[in-house]
């Protein structure tokens, strides 16, 4: 790896784990074979402690209070060692509507996010990290050039919506954009509109655990009467509705499973009646591989809209690594898997492609599918992550 014994420091939008594979702990566990990685978790508020205490959420409450240590080391999947950080509730602001009131609680947050990072800094000897702020454009801006950093890397893998945070997102986000050191985007859609933002900016797309996958890989078709679609992934309103219950109501005899958290009852509602529909709970990323060895079929089912256009979806790669198909809306322009998965437009073409790919699969196009993924193992992507971070030590 080019990038050799650097103290990475990550503003991170997420937490390290949780009910899905994130892209950022992907590459940063890796990364952590040669270098110091120090993970800030997501900024929990005051609000997140009440339900917690209430039994209706699970954030590390001992913590964010001091009375465990806010730093640990853990160990990744990996085997690499990560310190993970966590920082003091903070005061709930991005309901606001009232920008100035905003702002004031915004800057207190800010305080004591910055105050307590270099604090933990200090502590591990860090004196002049490389920054990476994955997704998160308020705290990113907040601590650009506080943290005494040799670099401030814009880690952008998705495009930003003003669902919660408001239409404030925009600003910040163009203005952080702006002024990083440079950007690393995760499709060719983001690099573009990032480019006119900023010319330093660099796209890496999302991979697999190509090992871990593999390893539940199919050999050949399931020869069943009652083929079985499936989709596992955060159940939210990016998914296009109107499309799976048209293949629902089309395809009687065809199963359709869908796994994780569920985050648009308004798809529950509409689809829980059906005899051949059933959902399950979120599933641990480990399980992941086993499930989908499971499904004839995998379902990718976005809306097409602008927002969408951003994604460069995790799940692809993985459906292919244990050799299902895919069928997919043309929600994003991908073009990389023309002739590998199955792309369509309209309700009724999603409704063939689910008819093609369930009876005309053979152990062939497993071994295609198979072979493909492995070229996007995340290990070839944190190599070329990391080559671009390395660009930045060096000035």
């Amino acid at each position: 790896m080019e990038l050799q014994n650097q103290d990475i420091v990550c503003i991170s939008n997420t937490s390290w784990f949780g009910k899905y594979a994130k892209s950022t702990v992907m590459l940063l566990e890796r990364i952590a074979r040669h270098n110091r990685v120090v993970f800030v978790e997501h900024h929990y508020t005051w609000a997140d402690v009440w339900y917690t205490l209430r039994g209706k959420r699970q954030v590390p409450v001992a913590r964010m209070l001091g009375f465990k240590p806010r730093l640990q080391t853990i160990d990744s999947s990996v085997g690499t060692p990560v310190y993970t950080l966590v920082m003091p509730p903070s005061i709930p602001m991005f309901f606001l509507k009232n920008e100035r009131l905003f702002e004031r609680l915004f800057g207190c947050n800010t305080s004591t996010y910055r105050r307590v990072l270099k604090k933990q800094l200090r502590k591990l000897k860090i004196e002049k990290p490389l920054v990476i702020t994955a997704f998160n454009p308020f705290y990113g801006l907040a601590m650009l050039r506080h943290l005494n950093e040799q670099a401030h890397i814009y880690y952008c893998y998705d495009g930003v919506e003003s669902t919660f945070y408001g239409q404030r997102i925009f600003r910040y986000e163009d203005a952080f954009s702006r002024q990083a050191d440079a950007i690393i985007c995760s499709s060719d859609y983001l690099e573009a509109s990032k480019k006119a933002l900023n010319a330093k900016t660099h796209v890496v797309k999302n991979g697999v655990n190509f090992p871990l996958f593999s390893h539940h890989a199919k050999v050949e078709p399931y020869k069943r009467a009652h083929k079985l679609v499936g989709f596992i992934g955060s159940l939210d309103p990016r998914f296009d509705i109107d499309t799976v219950e048209y293949a629902v109501q089309q395809l009687p005899d065809v199963r359709f499973e869908f796994t994780g958290d569920m985050r648009n009852e308004q798809m529950r509602n509409r689809l829980k009646d059906y005899p051949n529909v059933s959902f399950f709970n979120p599933v641990k990323p480990e399980e992941v591989p086993a499930l989908l060895n499971r499904y004839d079929v995998g379902i990718i089912p976005y809306w097409i809209n602008e927002v969408n256009r951003n994604i460069y979806p995790l799940k692809i790669n993985e459906f292919l690594a244990v050799g299902v198909p895919v069928v997919m809306n043309a929600f994003a322009d991908l073009p990389e898997f023309e002739g590998m998965v199955t792309t369509v437009t309209t309700k009724e073409a999603f409704v063939e492609g689910l008819l093609q790919a369930c009876q005309n699969d053979t152990a062939e196009r497993i071994s295609q599918r198979i072979a493909f993924a492995k070229v996007n193992d995340w290990d070839e992507r944190t190599e070329a992550f990391a080559t671009i971070l390395a660009q930045y030590t060096r000035r």
